[in-house]
């Protein structure tokens, strides 16, 4: 694997833990129907960063264009958890920030 991929692996697999355990935690809160597109948001981040992660391990020759992919939807998912006051939310908005600059640093490589 590409050395400099490693920063953004590291930070796309953070991602997908953050999402899946905001993404579990939101399905378990009392008011589902406010949660409605975190739940969603979070779970298509949690995919896309995975995949994101696998494809640069395997040293893909689309890593700018899957990293663009994967900046947008941690953007999106950061946005969306900021809107809710959970912990779960919270922390799930502060790494997907990490990883959105992780991926645009690497795409401006």
């Amino acid at each position: 694997m590409n050395h400099s991929y490693q920063q953004c692996v590291d930070a796309c697999l953070e991602c997908l833990n953050a999402c899946n355990v905001c993404n579990v935690a939101s399905l378990k809160e009392y008011d589902l129907a406010m949660l409605r597109e975190c739940i969603r948001v979070s779970r298509e981040c949690a995919e896309i960063c995975g995949f994101a992660a696998q494809m640069l391990e395997h040293g893909t020759n689309f890593a700018e264009q899957i990293c663009e992919l994967c900046a947008h939807a941690c953007e999106v998912c950061a946005a969306e958890c900021s809107k809710h006051t959970h912990d779960h939310c919270k922390q799930c908005a502060e790494v997907c920030r990490r990883c959105y600059q992780a991926c645009r640093q690497l795409v401006a490589v």
